[in-house]
């Protein structure tokens, strides 16, 4: 489906409503990534309330930017996932373990319940997911700072 076959509104309840060229609305559209963590700015699908597609963006900066910005405010909205910029400290090196980190969004606490909390993705990137279920990123361990390195390395 091309960007010009659809549009985006809000309701009055603030929720998505998906109107297609012919003027047929479908409310409680969700954006959702097809590749959320190693490409956040990649294609996604916008998916109703339903849980089937209704359309398919292989290219979201193509779409009009009143679409776009819409788009991003939903998935600001939905997503939280905070960048680890600097561990301060773990109580431990085997796991549990509680690490203290500097995130983009202030200091934090976490638990990891295990080694398989911490997932490698693409590159020197990482997933490290707290007992919370909440995943921070490291976009590239190799450019924290080296205290925190030689934590991190202790669990890779």
């Amino acid at each position: 489906m091309t960007a010009d076959a659809f549009t985006l509104v809000r309701d009055a309840h603030g929720a998505l409503v998906f109107v297609r060229a012919d003027g047929t609305r479908q409310a409680g559209m969700l954006p959702v990534r097809a590749f959320p963590l190693s490409d956040p700015t990649g294609a996604l699908s916008l998916v109703g309330a339903d849980g089937r597609e209704l359309a398919w963006v292989a290219q979201p900066a193509m779409l009009p930017p009143a679409v776009r910005a819409l788009i991003d405010e939903e998935l600001a909205a939905r997503e939280f996932a905070p960048m680890i910029q600097r561990l301060v400290a773990v109580s431990t090196f085997a796991t549990p373990s509680v690490w203290t980190a500097d995130t983009d969004r202030g200091r934090c606490t976490l638990e990891l319940k295990g080694e398989e909390d911490i997932r490698r993705l693409g590159g020197q990137a990482l997933l490290v997911t707290d007992s919370q279920g909440i995943g921070y990123r490291i976009p590239d361990r190799l450019a924290l700072d080296r205290h925190s390195r030689r934590l991190l390395d202790r669990f890779l």
